[in-house]
């Protein structure tokens, strides 16, 4: 089983490339002044990084899986999470390839802080990373010089906010080119709808609720073969609904249909959706349609 090596601090990671360390909490990187190189490792990190990266170097993982890395693509990794770099079928490169490593105690406290998990891309996976234009690659390059040019100025009281501030700026940006990639892969996400309609339905037609309960935005991520945040974001970029809003709509739908029917009780519907209690239903179902599954069956 291959070692994860720990790497709490920014500083321990800039130890293993070699670099210097501008401040305890937050770096700018730049791989092309690395003096020492790395033929492999596995790390779970303690920080936030994103990385731009101008030419490949080696394959990198996050998670199991391989980035698809090509120029002017950004990756991003969250603390906690498990990457690694492998050089080990070829010489260790010299490139171009730039990042921001910024530790969750900078930005405690903060306006970023409070908003950090919307940028959901941080838990993207592997085949996910964002692939930008010239443009685009223009803004982020100028965005992260912005912060290093912060931290080579002397610290005084305005410091950490333009730090913070200008890696929010830059994590919005990193947000609407996103966005942008959704767009532009208009057709395969439409194809990942259409997908997700039919696993929808195969799920209570083959009454796998009945089993494995109510549907999880997760279990339909992974057939996709996608991370649930980056599913959850592209359904509700396309659709305008969240991913779980779009199940539990469906859900009503069917349970509509089945109380009409009149065959089954409303606890026998229940079961079937994979309720484990009637009330979670009963409790739904007003939500959604302003009465009770009783009272929606006497109306109509």
């Amino acid at each position: 089983m291959d070692e994860i090596t720990k790497i709490e601090t920014v500083d321990q990671y800039d130890q293993l490339f070699g670099l210097e360390t501008l401040h305890p909490l937050v770096n700018v990187i730049d791989f092309s002044k690395a003096t020492r190189s790395v033929e492999y490792i596995r790390m779970n990190i303690g920080f936030y990084c994103l990385f731009l990266k101008d030419a490949k170097c080696g394959d990198l993982t996050y998670g199991r899986k391989n980035y698809d890395y090509q120029e002017g693509t950004v990756v991003c990794m969250a603390p906690g999470q498990v990457s690694g770099i492998d050089n080990r079928n070829r010489p260790a490169p010299r490139t171009k390839s730039i990042g921001v490593l910024f530790h969750p105690d900078l930005i405690r406290g903060t306006s970023l802080g409070q908003h950090i998990k919307n940028y959901t891309f941080f838990s993207y996976e592997v085949n996910e990373a964002l692939h930008l234009s010239d443009q685009e690659r223009e803004i982020v390059t100028d965005c992260i010089h912005k912060i290093r040019i912060e931290l080579e100025h002397p610290i005084d009281k305005h410091s950490k906010q333009l730090i913070v501030r200008n890696i929010e700026l830059l994590l919005d940006y990193c947000m609407r080119f996103y966005e942008r990639q959704f767009i532009t892969r208009n057709q395969a996400n439409k194809d990942i709808i259409v997908k997700f309609e039919q696993l929808l339905d195969e799920y209570f037609q083959n009454q796998v609720a009945i089993t494995e309960g109510l549907p999880s935005v997760k279990y339909f991520a992974d057939k996709a073969c996608l991370s649930p945040n980056y599913f959850g974001d592209l359904i509700k970029k396309e659709t305008g609904k969240t991913a779980q809003e779009y199940i539990q709509c469906r859900i009503i739908e069917l349970a509509k249909e089945r109380i009409l029917e009149g065959v089954q009780t409303v606890s026998q519907v229940a079961y079937e959706l994979g309720f484990q209690y009637p009330q979670h239903f009963s409790r739904l179902f007003k939500k959604h349609v302003g009465c009770t599954p009783n009272e929606y069956k006497q109306r109509n």
